[in-house]
């Protein structure tokens, strides 16, 4: 069984997390990790490795549909509220290594467990499954909406959502799929 992360700068909150379809970007990231993050030694990789899987959704606080985005937006605006409010100052996500993206989403992460807080709290139906995109790193040409690292990224909140799991396997070149 993979074990949740909870950590307060989780790109979607806590979960399981999986790249979809991109078993490649994942491994690079995985490596970047092993190398870069030494500040939690109870989580640093020592071989990095992707694992496949199957995944069914279920309910999905899907950041592809535009009906979350705005529950994401309002989350927002109550996050900051209430933290103006207690005098606190709010999250922010910040780089973990210098000029680079942000990967430590202190303030994404608020965002989005306040949701589900709120959801736990207002007798909501629990969301079993977060799904993002994110587009990261330098842009692909001059002016290019796409960017080397984009990708989308889910976190798993409900294990049952995890059908199975397999080893991904190297493409035969000599049998191509189109």
């Amino acid at each position: 069984m993979l074990k949740a992360s909870d950590n307060a700068y989780d790109w979607l909150g806590g979960g399981i997390y999986f790249w979809e379809n991109n078993a490649e970007r994942a491994l690079d990231f995985a490596t970047f990790l092993s190398e870069n993050l030494p500040h939690n030694k109870n989580q640093k990789i020592k071989t990095p490795a992707v694992l496949g899987a199957i995944l069914d959704l279920g309910f999905c606080l899907d950041f592809l549909d535009s009906k979350y985005l705005g529950m994401l937006s309002a989350s927002y605006n109550n996050l900051q509220e209430s933290h103006n409010s207690f005098g606190i100052e709010i999250p922010i996500n910040i780089p973990l290594v210098e000029n680079g993206d942000l990967l430590m989403r202190y303030l994404d992460c608020a965002v989005i467990e306040q949701i589900h807080h709120y959801n736990k709290n207002s007798s909501h139906k629990s969301f079993d499954s977060v799904r993002g995109v994110f587009f990261e790193g330098k842009e692909l040409y001059p002016n290019a909406g796409f960017k080397e690292k984009n990708h989308v990224q889910i976190a798993i909140r409900n294990p049952n959502c995890i059908k199975g799991y397999f080893i991904p396997r190297e493409l035969d070149e000599n049998h191509i799929i189109v």
